[in-house]
């Protein structure tokens, strides 16, 4: 932490006596329909690469029966696989002619490869994301049950510890704990990967010169609840929040006070430089709770999204919670999206329409009849629409 025996100036800083002010709750439509949105996408998706990985090409609704839950549906999963016949092609079992089975149609097929392809394309980009993923924990190092639960938030391929971590040996390694779980580690520091999306975005700009020269601090864009931003005590905080000296997710935080306000700030910087890495500048609550001791958090750190509504939003749609990156988005639209992001979004348009794009962007229908079917799937399985109030349990630990 010393650096020729000077004490870095942003540890002289870590008491401001901050009076924290609790807000409410404030429902955000734009938001919700995101969630709502690619809640289906991604389980769609999710099944997609499970019938390709599958050894036989095709998967049962026996063995998908269990899967509602982890893909976080909110209907069986059963019914799900046949609301988007566009995808999913269902068949009887070449044995049990009474159990349906479901393969990828052409369709699925053909945005399968096309996905492959980007990923192709982009793969700098997946090993600078899993790259700095790692380097923010304490040991550099990932369980890898942890990273598959967000690969597909990172934007990883389906099978990236196979195909995306064995080209890398200078930059991955594989590596056993005594109790057996297998973990990637990075085999070398990359120096030049240790900058955080507020730093860039700061770049240039007269805070971040003062801020490398020691002498200032980052402040986090703020995008409030409406009526709060205008609050006094509200914005007499938050002034005070971000006087702070900004510490980046990728130094060591070991020496930091655990109760102090500049702790509760380099706590905010880390999870903003998590959803900065997303690809939807969305993730799980529960995703970010399992890596708590991996990135130094407090016990009770998820009340730092609702404590912060003007950099966060935390949302109950779906039977979950999910935690949103709010300069993310604008007008419930992805700021700058990855062009991954965006052939998911063709990819939605797919499941949604039966409409597949031409090469040349144009639109090719499918039959008429397959959507009805689909208008009538969904309209049997709409939802009620959540409360707009979230209790204080829901919102707590």
């Amino acid at each position: 932490m010393k650096k020729n025996g000077v004490i870095p100036w942003w540890m002289k800083q870590q008491w401001r006596g901050i009076v924290k002010v609790r807000l409410k709750w404030v429902k955000n439509r734009s938001l919700d329909h995101v969630i709502d949105k690619e809640t289906d996408l991604k389980a769609a998706c999710l099944l997609k690469d499970a019938v390709n990985r599958s050894s036989t090409g095709f998967l049962t609704a026996q063995s998908v029966a269990d899967w509602q839950k982890l893909l976080g549906l909110t209907v069986p999963v059963l019914r799900f696989l046949r609301r988007y016949p566009t995808l999913f092609q269902e068949f009887p079992h070449p044995r049990w002619a009474s159990l349906p089975c479901f393969r990828l149609t052409d369709t699925a097929l053909f945005l399968h490869s096309q996905e492959l392809s980007l990923h192709q394309t982009h793969q700098n980009d997946a090993v600078q994301t899993l790259s700095k993923l790692l380097m923010m924990s304490n040991s550099r190092a990932l369980p890898l049950h942890s990273l598959h639960a967000l690969k597909w938030d990172l934007g990883l391929p389906d099978t990236f510890h196979k195909t995306l971590v064995p080209l890398y040996p200078h930059q991955f390694q594989f590596v056993r704990s005594p109790n057996g779980v297998v973990s990637i580690q990075l085999s070398r520091w990359p120096e030049e990967l240790a900058v955080s999306a507020l730093q860039k975005s700061n770049e240039g700009g007269t805070h971040y010169r003062e801020f490398k020269r020691g002498q200032s601090a980052l402040a986090f864009p703020m995008r409030f609840p409406r009526g709060y931003g205008a609050q006094k005590k509200v914005r007499t905080w938050m002034e005070e929040f971000q006087k702070l000296p900004y510490v980046s997710p990728y130094t060591d935080s070991t020496k930091i006070d655990p109760n102090s306000d500049l702790m509760e700030k380099r706590v905010v910087g880390v999870l903003h430089e998590i959803l900065s890495l997303t690809l939807h500048k969305k993730t799980k609550r529960n995703y970010l709770r399992g890596l708590r001791e991996e990135f130094n958090l407090p016990h009770k750190f998820t009340r730092i999204f609702t404590r912060y509504p003007g950099i966060f939003y935390l949302s109950l749609k779906c039977k979950t919670t999910t935690v949103t990156l709010k300069e993310g988005y604008q007008s419930g639209k992805l700021v700058d999206p990855h062009p991954l992001a965006r052939h998911r979004d063709k990819f939605y348009h797919v499941m949604q329409t039966g409409l597949l794009y031409r090469g040349d962007g144009s639109l090719k229908p499918q039959e008429n009849n397959l959507l009805a079917e689909n208008d009538k799937l969904r309209s049997e399985d709409s939802e009620v629409e959540m409360s707009d109030e979230l209790c204080e349990t829901e919102l707590s630990e």
